[in-house]
């Protein structure tokens, strides 16, 4: 069974080595794949150094620019699927995401029957630390708001800590995953969904960033909104 952990990177260079070596001193074995969207401080050749300690285990993917994290992810998806993985997932560079975590999502898939694993900060109350009290309301809300318009049941539908098994990555059409923000983590979810795939949130807690500077904007609020209202009549085959 092969695991790859799928990190998008834009300026991490406090985090990148810390978050990989932490990954890689997991007793299970996970192999990381950096999507770099060009980032000048950098992040990309901090994992070229590391690339001569782990030979074989950690990759990079190198794009131009700011590309957006649905593409980043959709790059590094079908990355892996090239190159066999069993199991990818998702997760952040800055440590919001606990690697120590990452057993308990693949568990989820191997030995509980789930086809898609997420990293849950609200099904089990809100499993937040650091975040400004504003911020909360805001991410609460807008899950509240994806569950009222989708009927998904799944509560942390932005959540980026997910597990997905090869089977769903090669069904899912993902010329056809349209938002390219946060909001492509409610489009993916929805559409395994819909496509009768199992979901099953893994309650984690999600701790703030302590280095380097959130990639959130207005912007990427405004395309969830409206997307997830798009995604309420898209059809699925």
């Amino acid at each position: 069974m092969k695991n790859l952990v799928i990190i998008p990177t834009y300026n991490e260079i406090e985090n990148i080595s810390k978050i990989c070596r932490a990954v890689f001193a997991l007793k299970e074995e996970f192999d990381i794949l950096v999507v770099d969207d060009g980032s000048p401080d950098g992040t990309a050749d901090e994992v070229k150094h590391l690339q001569e300690e782990f030979a074989g285990r950690l990759l990079l993917l190198e794009r131009s620019g700011k590309l957006g994290l649905g593409t980043a992810y959709i790059a590094g998806f079908r990355k892996g699927l090239d190159l066999g993985y069993d199991y990818i997932f998702e997760m952040d560079a800055d440590f919001s995401h606990n690697p120590s975590d990452l057993p308990r999502l693949l568990r989820a898939c191997t030995d509980e029957g789930a086809d898609v694993s997420v990293g849950s900060r609200y099904c089990n109350g809100i499993r937040v630390v650091n975040w400004p009290l504003g911020r909360i309301m805001i991410s609460y809300g807008a899950s509240l708001y994806v569950r009222a318009v989708l009927a998904s049941g799944v509560h942390d539908s932005t959540a980026g800590f997910v597990c997905w098994s090869r089977k769903v990555l090669e069904t899912m059409n993902l010329d056809a995953v349209g938002m390219k923000g946060y909001g492509f983590q409610i489009e993916m979810k929805y559409t395994a969904k819909k496509m009768g795939f199992k979901i099953k949130e893994v309650p984690v807690i999600f701790v703030n960033r302590v280095e380097g500077s959130s990639k959130m904007s207005g912007s990427i609020f405004g395309e969830a909104f409206w997307g997830v209202l798009a995604l309420r009549f898209r059809k699925f085959k």
